[in-house]
């Protein structure tokens, strides 16, 4: 699993105007080829009346797939300039269909290549840009005396809060990045002066706008 990485928010849409035609950026947080080609499948019957539906998706950690379609635009000019932009921005499980409908003034190839290619960027900006860490959430168990000074610490310290849970002791769940767990448990272990119980929890992706 890769330790951090960035993707999009999720479902987001945004329209442009150039020369008269419509451009509108459909775009969608996908983890599989078959997700990515059904969301275009999708847009494309919700725009069935459209010139050109043109796509592009980068999935995988190491981008293992990637594809780009210019459905009816000259090649080239549409699906590639919208997968650069998502390789430009490093994102990654990103699909996007660029819908055109045409307005009369035709643009040139270095003309579609520019709008496509400012679509998406300008769609990406619209849905928002996420970093997903890899974080091992650690659980900390202490008296209720304890919380006051633990909570305030923490929330000024660089942790972040998962949750907190009221039973009979507090339990309170911090996102870690692996390689800081033991300098985090040195410091909860310093800070509760050896009045807390601490145990690891799941790993899992912490998401944080960019």
């Amino acid at each position: 699993m890769l330790s951090s990485y960035y993707t999009v928010k999720g479902n987001g849409e945004h329209e442009i105007n150039i020369q008269k035609s419509r451009f509108i950026a459909s775009i969608n947080r996908v983890t599989t080829e078959s997700e990515a080609q059904s969301f275009i499948q999708q847009i494309k019957k919700q725009h069935s009346s459209a010139n050109h539906n043109c796509s592009a998706y980068l999935i995988g950690e190491h981008d293992q797939i990637q594809k780009a379609n210019d459905d009816g635009e000259p090649s080239g000019t549409a699906g590639v300039p919208m997968l650069e932009v998502l390789k430009k921005k490093q994102l990654k499980d990103t699909v996007v269909v660029v819908t055109r409908y045409f307005g009369g003034i035709k643009l040139g190839a270095g003309g579609l290549i520019r709008a496509y290619g400012k679509a998406t960027s300008e769609g990406l900006l619209a849905t928002g840009i996420v970093e997903r860490k890899l974080m091992k959430v650690v659980h900390t168990k202490i008296d209720y005396t304890w919380l006051g000074k633990v909570e305030n610490d923490l929330r000024s310290s660089i942790y972040e809060i998962k949750e907190i849970h009221y039973l009979e002791d507090v339990e309170v769940e911090v996102y870690v990045k692996e390689d800081e767990v033991a300098a985090f448990c040195d410091w909860m272990t310093e800070l509760t002066n050896g009045k807390c119980e601490l145990t690891e929890g799941i790993v899992i992706y912490l998401e944080q706008d960019i």
